[in-house]
This record gives C-alpha cells, structure tokens and sequence, in this order.
C-alpha cells in the first residue's frame, strides 16, 4: 500500500511543478490577448469617430453651402403666369 501513496505523492508533485512553472507564460499569453483586444477595440473605435465626424463635417458644409446659394439672389424674381386651359 505504501507504493501507492508514494506514486500518488509523485503525480501530486509533480502536478504542482508543472503548474508553478507553466501560470506564468499561460497568464502572459492570456494579457497579450487581452491587451491585444483592448488596443484594437480603442484603434477601431477612435477610427469610426474620426470618420463619422468628418462625415458630419462634410454633409453640414454642403447643406451651408446650397443655403446660402439660394439666399444670393438679391431683390424680387419676375415669375410668368401659368396659362390654364379650360375644358371645352
């Protein structure tokens, strides 16, 4: 019986080695991940802001522009009377 329990404390050491050595690259990996996502979400993020501002920048300038081209046309407008036709 005493085997047993010697091969078994074995496996339990090294169970706990293996464990001791190994966390710390697996929880590096696992923060490159991590930091990995997190940066590319920032990157992505800040990108689509950026363009959907100068998308408003660029919609808000034409709308300005077409407003004011309206606007530019000083005094009064001569405008023809419709000719209307009458059934017969």
């Amino acid at each position: 019986m005493r085997t047993k329990k010697e091969n078994v404390a074995v496996v339990g050491v090294g169970t706990v080695a293996c464990a001791a050595c190994c966390a710390g690259p697996i929880l590096g990996f696992l923060a490159a991940i991590g930091l990995g996502t997190a940066a590319g979400f920032a990157v992505f993020g800040t990108a689509a802001l950026a363009i959907g501002g100068l998308a408003t920048v660029i919609v808000l300038r034409q709308r300005r522009r077409r407003a004011n081209a309206c606007a530019a046309t000083p005094g009064q407008v001569a405008v023809e009377m419709p000719i209307v036709r009458t059934p017969r």
